[in-house]
């Protein structure tokens, strides 16, 4: 870093500090090239590898470059010196949740709307094999439009951190938040844990304090594992219902995501303000989103070329980080399947369109013909990331013989590539010639024959 100018490697401006963890600083920052406000997480590498937080560090990468969504704070590059780590984050001009609540209790409309955005982040987390274990207000930041994002991943586990059992056994959280089974040491589902942190969450922005509270420590444990809350007067009922579902002291009667989404009053519409925010933040959130969801961490792709700054920080990176038990070179490999399927097709066209008509039928989609050869697919009901939408593209090679493209233009990749697997794919059989990837070099040499073949007819 040049301490004249305070420019971190020539890229960013740094500002005020944010911020202070165990293991280094949060400073506001602007980027030189962009003019993007980011908040930067400087990390101390030598203190990291002296207390053995390695591995916990290589987790919180991981974890982040797996949860892109709207509302999750996101992790934009990785830069490094020989002494320093710097991760450069989406920054959250509003500041923490806790900041409001800390004023008093929310609106129940605005409390509402930061609940819904919470188990929407949450449950796409638990859908990528993601437990965050300290869900609470000061990690829930809020956007310059005032939506949530989830923060800090520093005690948040993988799927992969299951013993033999099935469940997690690191004892983690905030007392006040953390769920009666955490406590106990016996082992817990990390969804299940999450969502009793999302019920206290709620409970705190509908009533501007906490559910279970006893300066005895002793006392307040035994208060979260017997469920022991009483709710204020002023929550409605179907509050109270949801409440009760979600701190239920019994993990296997706890309310699981889908239960509370159908809760009635997890499902009452916003107002009409709060509405219109939603639909003007999706349509900007969506494409930038969509974007970035299958990116390397430091913005690495096949399909586009890195600037010269961009490269130079990844071999900085890579070179710094090939110390002894602290090699991230593994997070710049991308983990994440195609969006986009291709097939051949020895089918007319109308063959391949009522096929995918059908398909759209059955699978209770809308379907719209955008234009010669190109049909969307709209799914209508609400996923972890928007309504499911695929665009089918119909290219004609020869008159007997056409390519056809399937990609997900919105929602989440994870519901994509299950509706291809499980319905597209096995629906279209009958009409396929190939698939992109299978046999690939068979078919370059069926293709290269067809196509002189056709053309002779």
């Amino acid at each position: 870093m040049d301490s004249t100018t305070n420019t971190l490697m020539q890229r960013y401006e740094l500002g005020r500090l944010l911020g202070q963890g165990t293991f280094g600083k949060v400073y506001y920052a602007r980027s030189s090239i962009t003019n993007q406000s980011v908040a930067i997480k400087v990390i101390d590498k030598d203190k990291v590898i002296r207390t053995g937080q390695c591995e916990r560090i290589k987790r919180e990468v991981t974890i982040m470059r797996l949860v892109r969504h709207p509302y999750i704070i996101q992790l934009l590059e990785i830069m490094a010196t020989k002494s320093k780590i710097y991760f450069v984050m989406e920054y959250a001009k509003g500041g923490e949740l806790f900041d409001l609540v800390a004023k008093g209790k929310l609106k129940e409309d605005d409390a509402h709307k930061y609940f819904r955005q919470l188990v929407k982040a949450v449950d796409f987390c638990h859908s990528r094999g993601v437990y965050h274990r300290d869900i609470k207000p000061e990690n829930l930041l809020l956007d310059e439009n005032e939506d949530l994002k989830v923060s800090d991943f520093g005690l948040s586990a993988l799927a992969e951190s299951k013993r033999k059992d099935g469940l997690l056994h690191t004892t983690c959280g905030t007392p006040s938040y953390v769920a009666p089974e955490v406590i106990r040491r016996k082992g817990y589902d990390g969804t299940k844990a999450d969502i009793w942190s999302c019920g206290v969450v709620l409970f705190v922005l509908l009533a501007g304090y906490l559910p279970f509270h006893d300066s005895n420590l002793i006392e307040m444990y035994r208060k979260i594992s017997k469920g022991e809350f009483t709710c204020p007067s002023w929550f409605p009922n179907n509050v109270r219902r949801l409440l009760c579902k979600m701190l239920d002291p019994d993990p296997e009667n706890r309310a699981t995501v889908a239960k509370i989404r159908e809760s009635s009053w997890f499902r009452k519409g916003p107002n009409s303000r709060q509405k219109k925010l939603e639909v003007e933040n999706k349509a900007i959130t969506n494409p930038a989103d969509q974007s970035h969801e299958s990116d390397n961490v430091v913005a690495e792709s096949n399909q586009e070329p890195v600037s010269a700054a961009a490269a130079a920080s990844i071999n900085a990176f890579d070179i710094i980080c090939l110390s002894s038990g602290f090699n991230l070179s593994g997070f710049f490999e991308d983990s994440f399947r195609r969006r986009e399927a291709r097939f051949t097709s020895r089918q007319p066209a109308q063959v391949i369109i009522s096929r995918l008509e059908e398909i759209a039928k059955r699978l209770k989609m809308k379907i719209k013909k955008k234009a010669a050869g190109l049909l969307k697919l709209e799914g209508v009901q609400e996923g972890r990331k928007g309504n499911l939408s695929l665009d089918a593209e119909i290219f004609e090679i020869t008159p007997f013989f056409h390519l056809v493209e399937v990609k997900k233009s919105n929602g989440d990749t994870m519901e994509y590539q299950e509706i291809m697997d499980k319905d597209i794919r096995p629906a279209l059989k009958d009409i396929v010639w190939v698939w992109q990837g299978e046999n690939q070099q068979e078919q370059s040499q069926q293709l290269a024959q067809q196509i002189p073949e056709n053309n002779q007819q």
